[in-house]
């Protein structure tokens, strides 16, 4: 049995090598264009050639998201953003334009391509059409269900790969492509410049009543009718490796490598457990409650069992649930003077009550801060307000760098 490859986000280089850390076997990113994220979520051309040598020292694979819908002026761009970089051995091109498609295979004729969402394939007579130019893997609509994901593989090729996403945010419109943005905003989701208008407050008006808005549902809180929750399939790893599925998508360049950290190590998990023993794998809560403790907006199935019904949106708010901070990231630890290098995130201070967790499993350590030092100065302090400000700890067990702290905010 091939083994499911768990394949994580990248926005930037320390996104990257995190997402490695903690158990990714695969990550993808955008260059600074043409990708469907911003340039606050991508890779410059030499992050890039760092990443992906990095990424192949540690036995995982990089894929760079060539996935925007090009427009005229984007076009003759596309050729010299490939020439740039040439000599970045990427293992596969993303792509959802024909056209871009064309470009890439003109440009580097021998590269892997796989097919993004954004071009909402939902059947295997596309994902055939597909495969004769050339594309070794579908990344499948988030509309399939298992069902048809299942029908969908055993019509397709054998050397053609299928992708699904497993967890992250929902988009409102078919496969992501969405108008909202670029009516209300100009700014055009399907060129990586999406504001999110789906997750704003909604009214209906009349047009010969101005001003007098009418909830669409009635809450004191507001209407979100089109703010879907996150995806979340932690809860069904059986399912999809059954499904036929070949590669597990998290959503999330924009994420923080908090958020990102702690959905790998749950997903490196759950994974590695049902594949330690597939006839006895037992679903573990503690799985969901550490995917419970970054910012989401309650978890869905999707369409993977049957098509979203009104439980699948929040209605109440578009804010994120985040019952955990992110305190620090370890920097560095000594073992002759105990002391453990911390690059601070959120303000904390002596006597708060911290977890501290790392790669290999959803085990986590319970600590309390005794005391702290800053570690430029070596003054003894009571509190750690500066951002990325370098704080000295003390531990008596080893913590290995990218080991993170979190304190819950629930009270």
């Amino acid at each position: 049995m091939k083994k499911i490859e768990l394949l994580a986000p990248a926005g930037d280089l320390e996104k990257l090598k995190i997402a490695i850390a903690y158990g990714a076997d695969a990550v993808y990113f955008g260059g600074e264009d043409f990708s469907l994220r911003s340039s606050a979520g991508s890779l410059s051309v030499e992050d890039m050639a760092e990443g992906v040598e990095y990424a192949h020292k540690h036995n995982c694979k990089a894929y760079l998201a060539i996935n925007i819908f090009a427009h005229n002026e984007d076009i003759d761009k596309i050729p010299n953003f490939l020439d740039r970089i040439a000599d970045v051995p990427i293992d596969a091109f993303i792509f959802s334009d024909p056209g871009v498609y064309r470009i890439i295979k003109e440009k580097r004729p021998d590269a892997e391509l796989h097919l993004s969402t954004q071009a909402n394939n939902t059947n295997y007579e596309t994902a055939k059409f597909w495969h004769s130019l050339g594309v070794s893997r579908i990344v499948t609509a988030r509309e399939m269900s298992l069902k048809e994901l299942s029908e969908l593989d055993a019509e397709m090729p054998e050397d053609m790969e299928i992708e699904v996403f497993v967890h992250g945010a929902m988009c409102i419109s078919y496969s992501g492509r969405c108008l909202l943005s670029n009516f209300m905003t100009s700014r055009d989701a399907n060129r990586g410049m999406c504001a999110h208008p789906c997750r704003w407050n909604y009214a209906l008006m009349e047009e010969k009543r101005p001003g007098e808005y009418y909830p669409v549902e009635e809450d004191e809180r507001g209407t979100y009718v089109f703010n879907s929750k996150d995806l979340c399939m932690i809860e069904h790893i059986p399912e999809l490796i059954e499904s036929g599925a070949l590669s597990a998508k998290i959503e999330g360049r924009m994420k923080t490598i908090f958020y990102l950290a702690t959905v790998v190590r749950a997903y490196r998990t759950a994974i590695d457990s049902y594949y330690a023993d597939p006839e006895n794998f037992t679903f573990k809560p503690e799985w969901l409650e550490e995917l419970s403790k970054v910012s989401n907006r309650h978890f869905t199935t999707g369409f993977f069992f049957d098509k979203p019904d009104e439980d699948a949106q929040n209605y109440e708010s578009s804010a994120y649930i985040r019952d955990y901070d992110f305190i620090g990231i370890v920097r560095d630890y000594d073992a002759e003077s105990g002391m453990v290098l911390v690059e601070q995130r959120n303000n904390f201070r002596v006597g708060d009550e911290l977890e501290i967790f790392g790669p290999g499993s959803t085990d986590f350590i319970n600590y309390t801060v005794s005391e702290m030092y800053d570690a430029d100065s070596g003054e003894k302090i009571e509190v750690a307000p500066h951002a990325q400000q370098r704080i000295l700890l003390p531990a008596d067990f080893e913590l290995k760098p990218n080991y993170m702290l979190r304190r819950s905010n629930k009270r």
